[in-house]
């Protein structure tokens, strides 16, 4: 008996799982059997189910044999999208991680903004000596200059650095 390009005897072996859910012989020149191995019969259960084995047989034959991976591996994650969101599929995923990732950049812009504030206020502070620290109208402190205005801050919290020990490294 010769081996096939499966790796597995023509007539001998476990069907590939396309050809067992579809219960037929599957042949040596199987185009399916690379791809849907049989320990794995919901891949091709769910490819099956969204897009229907004539049309992925279809599809496989149309591609040149260096594609036909890709080619398999996008639409098991097509169709397994497919069968958690019926109505949108991966483009549902793909919207949600979009959204995802917008909340995020704008949190991100917000706190970066936040600590340009910061080191524009520590700067002023420590370049204006004749502030008095404990002066509550002078004060230097980020919540101090807050409770004033109507802004709400993200970390509400003050900034004490010991000269002695940091200098002036830590303005910049």
């Amino acid at each position: 008996m010769k081996e096939g390009m499966s790796g597995r005897k023509h007539g001998a072996a476990t069907p590939c799982a396309a050809c067992k859910l579809l219960r037929r012989r599957c042949t040596q020149d199987c185009v399916f059997a690379p791809y849907f191995s049989p320990n794995q019969p919901h891949k091709f259960a769910n490819v099956h189910k969204v897009f229907g084995a004539s049309n992925v047989n279809k599809m496989l034959q149309d591609l040149p044999m260096h594609q036909r991976g890709d080619a398999v591996s996008s639409m098991v994650y097509e169709a397994n999208a497919r069968v958690r969101d019926p109505v949108y599929g991966c483009v549902g995923t793909i919207s949600s991680l979009q959204q995802h990732i917008d909340v995020l950049q704008a949190q991100l812009a917000q706190a970066q903004a936040e600590v340009v504030h910061l080191k524009a206020r520590q700067t002023r502070c420590y370049s204006n000596p004749g502030l008095s620290p404990n002066s509550p109208t002078h004060s230097c402190s980020p919540s101090s200059k807050i409770m004033g205005s109507y802004a709400k801050p993200i970390f509400d919290m003050d900034l004490v650095v010991d000269h002695a020990i940091y200098g002036d490294s830590m303005l910049s």
